[in-house]
């Protein structure tokens, strides 16, 4: 594993990320246990949760995957380790969070109440990068960052960042945070992917210039470039399986993952892979891991079967014809999941 900073911080990480947002719904505590355990010996220190995991959000079991992890994390160094987890933003996206009756502003009420629990649920003192899950584009920057900035001088939290955020959102947040002499954002997390390039458009050189890390999720396109949906297969238990089979909006976003464009993308990636001799998911990997911008890319898994090919990449590097190959897909099919 390589190591790379998170944005300007104090913190180094190794350049895989495990998350962990199926860990208490699609996987079980044994089999998280021994995902994490696999993570550890390889080299990766990096983990990624948040307070409203597991997926699909459900009230039955959110924080479940806080309270594994935590567990998990009392038979390690915790100075071994680099947490991240998230405060769940506005319910005014895709899904309505099972947090708080769905009232998760960003505001000082439920920050403050969101890091207490998660760090109760992690067992643990202090969590060293703490990100806002989705923006509240409504609330003024500057009451979410002093709150966030209370919390770092408080010792309880090391590093800021976001998730699921705009260029207008990160460039107003680095403003406030200028302007009020308070902490920053370091990170980014948002979807990046061989089949979601859109981060390029724009974030990529406002990360550039900001010192500003992104932490891609979903770089194997939610298990869509595996491979594994093609040919019309829906494979039993699979997230996008699930949600097709939803209504609302579950099944749009498995509609924006699993479409006529994504598939063929997807093929075709196969196809490059394979003349790489590697396998799409390795290639998936280290293709979002060799972007300058990109610090450490978040990978998930629901079995330990399925780590082996993730792993793979982490001595990984594309030769310039497979990474023009993939390019010349890109071009040719722009923009699959929307």
């Amino acid at each position: 594993m390589e190591r790379r900073r998170l944005g300007k911080s104090s913190i180094v990480v190794s350049d895989i990320c495990m998350g962990t947002m199926t860990f208490g719904s699609q996987t079980d505590e044994a089999e998280a246990i021994r995902i994490l355990d696999a993570c550890f010996d390889a080299g990766i220190d990096f983990y990624d949760t948040a307070e409203g995991y597991p997926v699909p959000p459900d009230a039955k079991w959110v924080g479940r995957t806080e309270e594994i992890v935590g567990r998990w994390l009392k038979t390690k160094p915790r100075d071994a380790i680099i947490l991240a987890t998230k405060v769940s933003g506005p319910s005014h996206v895709w899904f309505r969070s099972p947090l708080r009756s769905g009232m998760t502003s960003l505001d000082r009420r439920n920050i403050i109440t969101a890091v207490e629990a998660s760090l109760t649920k992690l067992g643990t003192d202090y969590i060293d990068l703490y990100q806002t899950h989705w923006p509240d584009h409504d609330l003024p920057y500057d009451e979410t960052m002093e709150v966030l900035d209370e919390l770092v001088r408080a010792g309880k939290v090391r590093v800021l960042g976001c998730s699921n955020e705009t260029s207008w959102g990160l460039m107003k947040s680095i403003a406030a945070s200028e302007r009020l002499g308070t902490a920053r954002y370091h990170t980014i997390q948002n979807n990046f992917s061989l089949n979601n390039r859109r981060f390029e458009d724009e974030l990529a050189q406002a990360c550039r210039k900001e010192g500003v890390s992104l932490i891609p999720y979903s770089p194997i396109g939610g298990g869509v470039l595996s491979g594994k949906y093609n040919d019309g297969a829906r494979p039993e238990g699979a997230r996008f399986t699930r949600y097709l089979d939803m209504e609302g909006r579950h099944s749009a976003m498995g509609r924006r993952f699993v479409n006529e464009k994504s598939l063929a993308s997807t093929g075709r990636f196969a196809a490059i892979a394979q003349k790489a001799g590697i396998s799409p998911v390795t290639m998936a990997v280290a293709w979002s891991k060799q972007h300058d911008f990109v610090a450490s890319t978040i990978v998930g898994v629901s079995t330990y079967s399925q780590l082996a090919d993730i792993l793979a990449a982490g001595d990984v590097v594309l030769e310039k014809d497979t990474l023009k190959a993939i390019d010349k897909v890109s071009k040719e099919i722009m923009y699959p999941m929307g």
